[in-house]
């Protein structure tokens, strides 16, 4: 597995202290709702530690506040790429994060392991928890208050997934990536909420359950987990004292 870190100090300023914790694989942080930050206090406004664990089907790369923090380490082309991660980075609030995760197809039909008796469809999904590290808290998770937008989505015709020839058999839809997608104040309005899964339909396999996941943490990608195989994620403006 690898990880990728960017290390700070931050002193910050807090009154009230939660007494529910819960325990992960970083440690123990306390409850999301547990604490509330001296706003008035510049140390509260400067760059903090974070930790994202993140586990995909197939890839993913992480974006905050419009910059690149990491990306899973096992290529998108290694089949059964089933992987978690763990990303250290620091940034400043509100963040911006965002996710672009790809399921692995083998070209624009939207298929895998073509011309093999295993020629199929697959399924994406993912799912993320990020943690204030100096705060010791969650602050945010992958759910249905994300907003997504799919840029590659095949095949429009499922049915073709028997054809000898998928390229020219199967339909796709192929969206440029819009400018600065990532970046705090992009306008995505217009895109829709992410749609969550459940894990028997994501089905999970190695490196999910070397997390320990907060129950409000969820499998969100596209509308179809199985059709839409380049999903752009956002969630914009995120404070220090989120209501999860």
């Amino acid at each position: 597995m690898k990880r990728m870190t960017f290390c700070i100090v931050a002193v910050l300023l807090f009154t009230g202290c939660g007494s529910t914790s819960r325990e992960n694989s970083i440690g123990t942080v306390s409850s999301p709702a547990s604490l509330v930050l001296d706003t008035s206090s510049p140390e509260v406004a400067a760059s903090h530690q974070f930790t994202a664990e993140i586990w995909a089907d197939n890839w993913f790369a992480l974006y905050v506040n419009g910059e690149k923090v990491g990306e899973d380490s096992v290529p998108i082309t290694t089949e059964r790429s089933f992987n978690s991660e763990t990303i250290t980075f620091s940034a400043t609030y509100p963040l911006t994060l965002a996710l672009e995760v790809k399921d692995y197809v083998e070209n624009d039909s939207g298929l895998e392991y073509i011309g093999t008796d295993r020629q199929q469809i697959g399924d994406g999904g993912v799912i993320a928890q990020i943690t204030d590290v100096d705060l010791g808290r969650l602050v945010a998770v992958t759910d249905n208050s994300w907003k997504a937008y799919p840029v590659r989505t095949a095949p429009l015709n499922p049915d073709c997934v028997t054809s000898s020839d998928p390229l020219v058999d199967c339909e796709s839809r192929i969206l440029p990536v819009p400018e600065q997608w990532a970046a705090p104040g992009f306008d995505d309005s217009a895109w829709p909420s992410a749609t969550t899964f459940n894990a028997s339909e994501v089905g999970p396999k190695d490196g999910y359950d070397d997390v320990v996941w907060d129950s409000s943490a969820r499998f969100i990608w596209g509308s179809d987990l199985k059709t839409d195989n380049v999903v752009l994620l956002r969630l914009d403006a995120v404070a220090a004292s989120p209501k999860l």
